[in-house]
């Protein structure tokens, strides 16, 4: 024990000594119960085993403690959690799916910049919201709500909502995908998906996120990539060579997107084209 600590519950032990003194010279309000382990009356405890005491009644604190993690280092964790949420939105959720393919139809209308990238943002994000409520359900019921009535420890909490989050990653996966990069880390083959390492299961995810908003993406091209090669040929054969197609095939394609209904069924399209 250091010094500075010493003396303190030296301090501490020689002012318990001078209270039980003043305590004994007082006579008893009251009939007390004196516990087997209580002194004889009219007999001072020792320093040395007042500070003996005290030590084991701190030394059992900080156990108690040391079982779970203190309110400062919860904090950090929060705090690192938060700067890595963008990451993990992008790369762990159904966000980078919706909004790829929400800029391959921008691209595919040939709009430039309408619609405005924030609303293509703010679109995907609140599809992804709608897309994810099923598995944000789950975490909150079996993770989160037992962590907040102290029925769970923190990283037990943790354990379950990764583990929960995984699952939904893996049903988007590509088998192809997750054994290339289980061959890339150089670990066994998982009996189970819940076996599947966390570092192994996000880029699997994400190459087959990519994989599956790129043929979206494409097949999103076709009818306006025709539309564009009719107004360019009828132009051509009009003689109309100087002006440009896409001054003609755009409204065209504006209205025929608007008559389809294309938003309502782009996001139908989208939400049902993940795995629950």
């Amino acid at each position: 024990m250091r010094p500075a600590k010493r003396i303190s519950l030296a301090i501490a032990a020689g002012m318990l000594v001078l209270a039980v003194g003043r305590a004994a010279g007082q006579p008893a309000a009251g009939p007390t119960t004196v516990p087997a382990t209580t002194r004889p009356s009219g007999s001072v405890p020792k320093v040395g085993e007042v500070i003996d005491a005290i030590e084991k009644a701190s030394a059992a604190e900080t156990g108690d403690r040391g079982r779970d993690w203190s309110a400062p280092v919860r904090l950090a964790v929060v705090f690192a959690g938060l700067a890595l949420l963008p990451s993990l939105l992008v790369m762990m959720t159904s966000f980078t799916r919706i909004v790829i393919v929400l800029g391959f139809l921008r691209r595919a209308l040939t709009t430039q910049n309408i619609p405005p990238t924030v609303a293509i943002i703010g679109l995907a994000l609140f599809l992804t919201v709608f897309t994810m409520s099923p598995t944000f359900a789950s975490i909150n019921e079996q993770a989160l709500k037992p962590y907040l009535a102290d029925q769970s420890s923190f990283e037990a909490a943790i354990e379950k909502g990764n583990d929960l989050l995984k699952e939904f990653m893996l049903r988007q996966t590509r088998e192809a995908d997750l054994s290339l990069f289980v061959e890339l880390a150089g670990i066994e083959t998982p009996e189970t998906l819940g076996d599947v390492p966390l570092h192994v299961a996000v880029p699997s995810f994400a190459v087959s996120e990519f994989r599956t908003a790129f043929e979206m993406g494409c097949l999103l091209f076709i009818p306006f990539l025709l539309i564009d090669l009719v107004v360019a040929s009828i132009l051509l054969s009009a003689g109309m060579m100087m002006l440009p197609p896409a001054m003609i095939s755009l409204p065209l394609k504006v209205i025929l997107f608007v008559l389809v209904d294309g938003w309502g069924m782009l996001a139908q399209t989208l939400v049902r084209s993940f795995n629950y």
